[in-house]
Order: C-alpha cells, then sequence, then structure tokens
C-alpha cells in the first residue's frame, strides 16, 4: 500500500510594490514548501486565509493596516527598514536619510497590534546610497534572506529593548525642494522620492510643476531629469 504524500507547508507572500513581485518570483523557487503571492488588499481577508491556512504570511512592502483577526489567527512578518525601536513609524526610508544616515538595518518582526513594536526575528544590514527605487530593489532581495531564515529554522523572534524613537509619515507637501541649504541635502531630497509610486521632488513655478528625479552628484555640482507639467486647477 503506498503512502500519501504529506502536504506541503504553505505560505503567503503580500506586497504591492513591482519589485517585491520581481523578488518573489527570482527566489520563491529556492524555498520549500508552497507559496502564494498576493498583490491587493481585497485578496488578504480572513476567510481565504483561513482556506489556505498558511504557517506564515510575510509583508515584504505593505500599504494598510492588517486586521486585528489576521494578526491573531496567523504568525505575520513584516520588515522594517530601521534598526527598531528606533525608527518605528512611517516612511522610514526618507526619514533616514533626512536625518543624514547612510546606512541602516533591514528588520524582520513579528507584527502585532501596535505599529513596528513586535518581536525581532533577525536584522541584515544595508547601504542607503542611490536612489530610493534602487535601495528597494535591493532591499526586495534581501527580504527573503530573512524568509529563508525564518522558513528553515523557525526562529523565536526576541522582544525589543531600547526606548523607541517614532518617524512620522511623510506628506505629499514635504517632497518640495528646500529653498535654502547645501546641494548635498538637495541631492539627497531628490533621491530619496525617486521611487515608483512615491510624490518626486518638485516645485511650483506659475501654473506649472517642475518635479526632479535621477539626481547625480559629482564635484559639488548636482544634475537632475526635470519633468514640467501643468498644475492640477483647485
Amino acid at each position: 500500500m503506498m503512502n500519501k504524500p504529506q502536504a506541503q507547508t504553505k505560505y503567503v507572500v503580500a506586497t504591492i510594490k513591482s519589485w517585491n513581485h520581481q523578488a518573489f518570483d527570482s527566489f520563491i523557487q529556492e524555498l520549500p514548501g508552497e507559496w502564494m503571492l498576493l498583490k491587493t488588499r481585497e485578496e488578504l481577508n480572513l476567510e481565504r486565509l483561513e482556506e489556505i491556512n498558511p504557517r506564515y504570511i510575510f509583508f515584504p512592502h505593505w500599504s494598510w493596516i492588517v486586521p486585528e483577526a489576521i494578526l491573531n489567527r496567523f504568525e505575520c512578518v513584516c520588515f522594517h527598514m530601521t534598526d527598531v525601536p528606533y525608527g518605528r513609524g512611517g516612511s522610514p526610508l526618507q526619514n533616514l536619510i533626512a536625518r543624514g544616515h547612510t546606512s541602516t538595518q533591514l528588520t524582520a518582526l513579528r507584527m502585532v497590534n501596535e505599529l513596528d513594536a513586535g518581536p525581532v526575528y533577525g536584522k541584515i544590514p544595508f547601504s542607503l546610497e542611490g536612489r530610493a527605487e534602487e535601495i528597494f530593489k535591493r532591499v526586495a532581495t534581501l527580504c527573503y534572506d530573512h524568509i529563508r531564515n525564518i522558513v528553515e529554522q523557525e526562529p523565536q523572534p526576541v522582544p525589543q529593548s531600547g526606548e523607541p524613537v517614532c518617524f512620522p509619515r511623510r506628506t505629499p507637501d514635504l517632497s518640495v525642494l528646500p529653498e535654502h541649504g547645501e546641494v548635498e541635502a538637495i541631492y539627497d531630497h531628490i533621491r530619496m522620492l525617486d521611487a515608483e509610486g512615491y510624490p518626486k521632488a518638485f516645485l511650483d513655478h506659475g501654473d506649472f510643476q517642475l518635479q526632479f528625479s535621477h539626481a547625480e552628484l559629482e564635484d559639488g555640482v548636482l544634475s537632475a531629469q526635470v519633468t514640467i507639467t501643468r498644475k492640477l486647477k483647485q
């Protein structure tokens, strides 16, 4: 009598950015188990997840609050671009660069009801050099180093220690190009906003808006690509 094949352990990755979708396609074949990718808010619902019954749900990049019922039912893991408890909160990449940081840690932590306050599975250092989109693409691959370790080792996350420092979430009006400061700060301002889905650094000029991207800094001289559009009437 033949033995029935054992069912594979199931895992879910929920993420919305194109670079995270590409990383999923690149790395998921290397990992054990059965994997499912969720790309929209509507796909992440308790009824569907109950049917899948995943061991972990990983959130490499997600823009919405995950319902408490899902957090309580499943082991949910997110990836935060700071050395928590420093830098909890929104817009971590932009807040780090604006504060002069040149490197940081990619932290894998269990999701709890308090934002970025859960226990930590591990941390991986990485550089903050380059355009925001280049940084996000590097981080997307680092997430799978974390995921591989969690899937293979199933480590117990360790509670955070130290005094929390919380970052405010940036608003679109903060993308306006600064009028004063060093040219290096202008370079940082442009590159930290230069990614898919983010409000570009801009200046308003009469009826027009000038948006800046692909900044380069060499010998104290800054160059950038400028896109000019007519401002929308209020």
